[in-house]
């Protein structure tokens, strides 16, 4: 049986595709580790099944000298631990997901002469993938990235868990208390949330809207916010959850979302639902804006800019939306038409191939 050991971590934007492919990889018979940090895949990863092994690294801060040395040192340490890693896993390939966890792994990887490939899920690569990228036989993009061509590098799309764009609608509606003839908006700002279209949707819709609004706000921000939710009166028409698992039921449930544009806008592309995308303006790179304009772009969005998102501005575009049919229609063509759901199991296929 080939093992593959996978190195991804930080925010879920790194470990949820990096899972997706673990699934489709095991659905291929490999045995599959991961390797990670202290953030959100040491919670996600063991719950998914997966072994996982937690080495310390932290993130370089050019602003602060001591910091920087730190995290040097850390992953110098980090790189030997993961060649221990490695040996006694009797791994034959390795795959990074991002994160600065995935940089150590892949440096190890190749040090002992095992084949590398990484993923990355946004418009832009991130420091541990411009770091990989010279050293892996293949690089996966979710996003045509300019200067990025060759053999090495292959668009995928991201991958994107199973059930998405294929959970049954009817049960997903049932779980969260939504009418079958209601219409949906799901709001979501990624695993952490994103506090001001969190505030925007509640001053938008919590005492009044004309659809139903599942809103998925993040663990950071739910307390505070079923709390106002509490004083306008708990209307039934809201549903705020921190966190929704698996995120593939939201999506069947809804006929439109309003988020932020990380990587998930591809598991909403995969979804086929039309998105009113918030880009977070200090993402690096100005990835999530580059994303945004990706989607725009397709005819799949229309892009409200930060500065600019209240309470009145999403409900405008909100109504303006459900008040025409036949643009959301249009909208949701585009979506499946920059969709790749078949990325996870695309690169699976991929990773065992270099493996041989």
């Amino acid at each position: 049986m080939t093992t593959v050991v996978i190195a991804a971590g930080g925010t879920a934007g790194h470990v949820v595709p990096a899972l997706a492919v673990a699934d489709a990889l095991r659905d291929s018979g490999a045995n599959v580790e991961f390797v990670g940090g202290e953030r959100a895949e040491a919670e996600l990863v063991p719950a998914a099944g997966y072994p996982f092994h937690r080495l310390s690294v932290t993130g370089i801060d050019r602003r602060n000298p001591l910091r920087a040395a730190r995290a040097a040192v850390l992953a110098l340490r980090a790189t030997a631990g993961a060649r221990r890693i490695l040996s006694r896993s009797g791994a034959a390939v390795v795959l990074g997901g991002g994160g600065y966890v995935a940089g150590p792994v892949g440096l190890a990887a190749r040090s002992l002469g095992l084949p590398l490939a990484v993923t990355e899920a946004d418009s832009h690569l991130g420091v541990a993938n411009r770091l990989l990228a010279p050293l892996a036989a293949r690089v996966f993009l979710a996003f045509p990235l300019e200067g990025r061509t060759g053999e090495r590098y292959v668009l995928t799309g991201r991958p994107v868990p199973a059930g998405t764009g294929t959970a049954d609608r009817t049960a997903a509606r049932e779980r969260f208390g939504i009418g079958a003839d209601e219409r949906c908006l799901l709001v979501f700002g990624g695993s952490l949330g994103a506090r001001r279209l969190n505030d925007a949707s509640l001053e938008a819709f919590g005492r009044a809207a004309p659809c139903a609004v599942l809103h998925a706000c993040g663990r950071r921000d739910h307390p505070g916010l079923a709390s106002r939710l509490a004083e306008m009166g708990n209307l039934p028409h809201y549903h705020l959850h921190a966190y929704v698992e698996p995120f593939a039921d939201a999506l069947a449930a809804a006929d439109l979302v309003a988020g932020r544009a990380g990587g998930s806008v591809l598991e909403v592309a995969a979804a086929g639902l039309p998105s009113i995308l918030v880009p977070y303006p200090h993402a690096t790179a100005g990835h999530q804006t580059a994303n945004a304009r990706y989607m725009a772009e397709a005819g799949a969005a229309v892009v409200v800019p930060d500065e600019e998102l209240d309470g009145p501005r999403l409900a405008g575009e909100l109504a303006e939306l459900l008040g025409d049919p036949q643009r959301m229609a249009t909208m949701a063509a585009g979506a499946r038409a920059v969709a790749r759901p078949d990325a996870a199991q695309r690169i699976a296929r991929e990773v065992l191939a270099l493996a041989r």
